[in-house]
């Protein structure tokens, strides 16, 4: 709700590998009821960007991963490449 009031939103998924951090997210796409919590954050920006009148908005995602201190932009075109 507070990125629709203006303020920047993130959505932090940490721990170790096989944990479920990529389901927790992501989900399942078929199923309403196994959604991911970035699909239900989507929906609930997108349904409020629906009601909004005289408003202007500017709305911008990424998702980065952070692995053995590498990070990597995993919706940029090459997601091997490294970022600084």
């Amino acid at each position: 709700q507070g990125a629709m009031e203006g303020y920047n939103g993130t959505i932090f998924a940490c721990g170790q590998t096989g944990s479920g951090k990529s389901f927790t997210m992501q989900g399942v796409a078929d199923s309403s009821s196994q959604k991911g919590t970035i699909p239900r954050a989507f929906e609930h920006i997108f349904e409020s960007v629906q009601c909004a009148e005289n408003t202007k908005l500017l709305l911008g995602a990424s998702c980065l991963e952070i692995y053995r201190e590498d990070t990597g932009d995993l919706l940029g075109a090459d997601t091997k490449q490294k970022l600084e």
